[in-house]
This record gives structure tokens, sequence and C-alpha cells, in this order.
């Protein structure tokens, strides 16, 4: 986080509107940490960050709907991550397109998973609006108001640099193990269900 930071102290609003487009939720963390610290005004910066965001997700809808064969190489290791998202789609149908953007490692694959079954796009369009306004104001006014918590704990692992590798290691490990046993549950209980 203390790259984004540099990048957002350099590049301002900009770094805001290319990394929200991919949907970076710690660039939205960072924007309002600065905007906390009074680099940035935090009102420009979601409104920026909810815009290209929701243009980011479009993006991909749009992608998986009309280049389909493009885009099927780049999504060949990642069989497992589409096959959750497809779960989350259609265990929460609308739902699914805001619960997304809180995922990290499927967000950019629900968009996609969406187009390919044929959602409406229009629909997409409208329900993405106010997820991605949701998502920005969730994540950036809570980091706004942990400011300052933030701020310690950034002073803390510059003493001690070696936690970061492990508590990231540790959350992208966890998030693993919990998607793999989500969809060890399912198949145990499709194959329940299949008959005999």
């Amino acid at each position: 986080m203390e790259d984004t930071l540099t990048s957002l102290t350099t590049w301002g609003y900009l770094a805001v509107a290319f990394f929200s487009f991919g949907g970076s939720l710690v660039v939205v963390a960072a924007a309002a940490v600065l905007s906390y610290m009074g680099k940035m005004d935090l009102y420009v910066a979601l409104s920026i960050a909810a815009l290209f965001n929701f243009l980011g997700d479009n993006f991909l809808f749009y992608l998986g709907r009309y280049h389909k064969e493009d885009i099927k190489p780049y999504f060949k290791k990642h069989q497992q991550k589409i096959a959750l998202s497809i779960l989350i789609m259609r265990k929460y149908g609308v739902l699914a397109i805001f619960i997304q953007k809180f995922l990290y490692g499927i967000k950019t694959l629900v968009p996609i998973s969406m187009s390919l079954s044929k959602y409406d796009f229009k629909k997409f369009v409208f329900y993405n609006i106010f997820a991605s306004i949701l998502f920005v104001v969730v994540i950036g006014m809570s980091s706004y108001y942990a400011s300052e918590s933030i701020i310690a704990l950034f002073d803390k692992f510059k003493d001690r640099p070696w936690i970061v590798p492990i508590l990231l290691f540790g959350f992208i490990g966890s998030a693993f193990l919990i998607m793999n046993t989500i969809l060890n549950r399912r198949n145990k209980k499709k194959l329940k269900n299949r008959p005999s």
C-alpha cells in the first residue's frame, strides 16, 4: 500500500482513475487516507473511483459478450474462479453484481461470467451504477474514518517490513482455501443429488 500511496501522491486523480478501472479497493482506501492527510479531495477522489470502477466492469461485460474468443486463452488457468463466480451469480442473482466488488480474485470474472450467461447488458449497467457507488463509499469512508489507525499501522510496518508479505500470503491463502471449500461442497452436493 505504501507504493500505492506514493503513486497516488505523484499521479493523483489520474492514478485513482487508472487503478479504479481495474477494480482496486486498495486505491480507494489509499485515496481516502490521502484525503484525510489533506493531499486529495475526498469527494473528487471517490467520485472518480466510482465512475472508473463502473466503466471497468462494463468494459469486462462488453469483452465477455462481444469478444469471447479473444479472452478465452487468458482464463484457462482460472477455471475454479470462473466456476465460483458462476455459482455466486446463480445463487445471488442481481446481488452478485454488488458482492463481486468486494471479493478480491473473482471481481473481474463475475462481469465476464454474467455476460457469457447472456445476462441483459442494460440490467447489468443499471445495477452496476449502484454497486460501484456502494463499493467506493463503503471502502472509501471506512478508510477515511480509520485513517489514523491505518497510518499508525504503516508506521509499524516500516520498522518490520517482513510482516506485510506474511499477512498478504495469509490472506491470499485463506481466500484460496475458502474458495476451494465452497467448490468442493458444491461438487459433493451435485454428486449426491445425481441419480444413480
